[in-house]
């Protein structure tokens, strides 16, 4: 009698643990589906999706029915995300800045660049390129423009290609002309001599005397892909 009892309790402990197994595997299945529509969710979202897309772009804007600035890009997304639109250009832009007289004043050119519209700001990255009415060439890796503020800046390192010096450092500021202009930590400057002699096979060029730069350092930082 003791040894069905026992056999009897047996079977049921068994056929409960059996109902527990199995509510736990749904319960572990649902989660994961759970799991898995919130990630399909999070993907989806209209907020991760483009509202406008574009190919080779090009815009022109305005001041008082005066064009102030330029843009053509290869591929323009508009983003409406958490009520602060931006525009993307995934493949890089061309900024363009006239002056009353539509002459070419100032220029930008970036691999990859956004537009935060209500912030009026700019932000570019990867090969950008500045240059101003002057030819002076700004090259770096990352560039901020703030429309309001009129000015440029970044902390990257930078490199500025004038007429006859190049000058490079950590981090720069200037109007958004590129007129006055500063290097926040100048690392050196090499003198181009453009009037060197016609037979002479390459110019001749001086570094600053306290840089203490060598031929080597000269040539490194004449090789605008690498930092010096």
């Amino acid at each position: 009698m003791k040894i069905q009892e026992f056999g009897s309790k047996t079977k049921k402990i068994v056929q409960f643990i059996r109902i527990a197994a199995l509510f736990t595997g749904a319960a572990f299945l649902f989660s994961a589906c759970e799991n898995n529509i919130e990630q399909i969710k999070a993907f989806s979202s209209p907020e991760n999706l483009p509202t406008i897309e574009a190919s080779n772009y090009q815009t022109m804007f305005t001041d008082s029915g005066e064009v102030r600035f330029s843009l053509k890009a290869p591929k323009l997304l508009r983003f409406e995300g958490d009520g602060k639109p931006y525009l993307e250009f995934p493949e890089g832009i061309e900024l363009v800045k006239f002056d009353e007289h539509q002459k070419i004043i100032s220029s930008i050119t970036a691999d990859y660049a956004k537009q935060f519209e209500k912030e009026e700001k700019w932000e570019a990255k990867n090969n950008v390129v500045a240059t101003n009415a002057q030819g002076d060439t700004l090259k770096t890796e990352h560039l901020i423009w703030e429309e309001k503020e009129e000015k440029i800046y970044t902390e990257e390192f930078v490199r500025i290609i004038r007429e006859n010096q190049i000058i490079s450092g950590i981090g720069f500021q200037s109007d958004q002309s590129m007129q006055n202009w500063r290097i926040k930590n100048p690392k050196g400057t090499i003198y181009i001599d453009v009037n060197a002699s016609p037979t002479s096979p390459t110019d001749s060029i001086q570094a600053l005397p306290e840089n203490n730069s060598s031929p080597d350092r000269i040539q490194r930082e004449l090789d605008l892909g690498n930092e010096p």
